[in-house]
């Protein structure tokens, strides 16, 4: 699990914009680039080049919140 203080200032490396950290997934969610970053061993990888992209029922969760 990311600490709060870590989650509030972390930004999407593309876009600059916030992410949405998923507990369930252990991902960070980028509603503006569309991207799923992984977190390993509690460690956000931010590389786009890695990120997966999300789905359109993702991006449609992410709009409702």
């Amino acid at each position: 699990m990311l600490e709060k203080k870590l989650l509030d200032i972390l930004v999407c490396p593309e876009t600059k914009g916030p992410l949405v950290y998923k507990t369930a997934l252990n991902e960070l969610w980028s509603p503006e680039a569309g991207l799923a970053y992984a977190v390993k061993d509690d460690i956000p990888v931010l590389i786009a080049a890695d990120a997966r992209s999300l789905s359109e029922d993702e991006l449609k969760e992410l709009n409702k919140s």
